[in-house]
């Protein structure tokens, strides 16, 4: 009876996969039962309790309340939210980068390519932590001291301590204006989907751009106008030696967030131009044929076929992105890992509990974005019939 099992090929490969997976369970136990008994020997246990004293530092850069007298946890909050704001600009950045460098590779206009090589050959093999101390350095050392800060309209304000801008403040119905901002984009999707599943049955197009674009702007607006404008803006004004109030981004932040563009934009830029050249020339030839101008043959026809070969590894540059951004620590920048994975685990001596939490959080941080570029991979891939 075994043996027949054994032989067919389905259960052989279900009866593997079971052993492998009680292997790893019993192996990962076993680590978690040594480490438990080792940390009774010495007196030590595992507690998170750590999380709700006080953290006693302060963080140069924060979205949200915070000072020395918060919480551990608080500061752990803060701390993923900065290398979550790296992390979002850092990949818009770097893709906008690779997307034009890929297809700067590609031109005919010989000292528009050669500059795109020299760009993506310098940019990638130079090690992505002196891109960051590069960066950091131009940016203190060179742009001007707050007395001599670079003004624009009055409200923002550039100098090497970082950029000062307007600080939004919210009045308790600026939520009726976020929820017509959620209809509006809901209406949109709907007339979206209406319009394209019309064209496919009649032919008819119907202007889903702009329609889209009106609605989306003018609901809010009419909101915003109806609701007596709930919103106000803190202006930074310099007081002694530096600007106070608005919104500051550190050099620390813009040093890290140019840094990981720059060095991505390149790896993504070859990315981008390895799926160009995978799609037929043929494409482009029927295109031209047709009469279609060069740069809406690249937008409209190579580009939406090269996407299915360039997202995969697109993902990969995207998740490099985000682990890189632990290098933060290098100029200062208070992420999660010099959060509470520096000072908070220093401060507190609880090593085992602070790096599963920072684990934890660049586990799932990379989940989420793999599960979304996989989704949108999805949704651009050829369909079978």
């Amino acid at each position: 009876m075994l043996a027949n099992l054994w032989r067919e090929k389905k259960t052989r490969q279900l009866i593997i996969q079971i052993i492998a997976v009680i292997v790893v369970l019993t192996l990962l136990g076993s680590v978690v039962r040594n480490t438990l008994y080792n940390l009774e020997v010495i007196g030590r246990d595992v507690s998170y309790a750590f999380l709700f004293t006080p953290s006693n530092y302060d963080i140069n850069q924060h979205l949200i309340e915070y000072d020395s007298r918060s919480t551990h946890l608080r500061a752990t909050i803060v701390g993923v939210i900065n290398t979550a704001l790296v992390a979002f600009f850092g990949i818009i950045l770097a893709t906008l980068i690779g997307f034009t460098a890929g297809v700067a590779r590609l031109s005919s206009n010989f000292l528009v390519n050669r500059i795109s090589y020299l760009f993506v050959e310098f940019s990638r093999n130079v090690p992505v932590l002196l891109w960051i101390l590069l960066c950091h350095g131009v940016i203190v050392h060179n742009l001007p001291h707050p007395r001599q800060a670079v003004s624009a309209y009055g409200m923002f304000f550039l100098t090497n301590r970082g950029v000062y801008s307007p600080k939004p403040i919210f009045d308790p119905a600026f939520w009726g204006v976020m929820a017509a901002l959620i209809i509006a984009i809901g209406g949109a999707f709907y007339f979206y989907r209406f319009a394209r599943q019309k064209q496919e049955l009649t032919g008819q197009q119907y202007p889903v751009y702009w329609t889209n674009f009106s609605m989306v702007v003018a609901l809010p607006l009419l909101a915003f106008w109806l609701l007596g404008f709930p919103l106000e803006f803190e202006i930074p004004a310099f007081k002694r030696f530096n600007f106070a109030g608005g919104l500051v981004l550190s050099p620390e932040f813009l040093a890290l967030t140019l840094a990981l563009g720059v060095y991505t934009g390149a790896f993504i830029a070859e990315i981008v131009r390895a799926g160009i050249l995978a799609v037929s020339y043929g494409q482009t030839e029927a295109s031209y044929a047709l009469g279609i101008k060069p740069n809406f043959t690249m937008r409209l026809v190579i580009l939406p076929q090269a996407l299915r070969i360039i997202v995969p590894p697109l993902i990969s540059q995207f998740l490099n992105l985000t682990k890189n951004s632990s290098l933060a620590i290098a100029v200062g920048y208070m992420d999660i890992v010099a959060t509470i994975g520096g000072i908070s685990l220093n401060q507190t001596g609880r090593a085992l509990e602070c790096m599963s939490i920072v684990l934890a959080i660049y586990l799932s941080i990379s989940l989420s974005i793999s599960a979304f570029m996989n989704w949108y991979n999805k949704r651009i891939s050829l369909v079978e019939r």
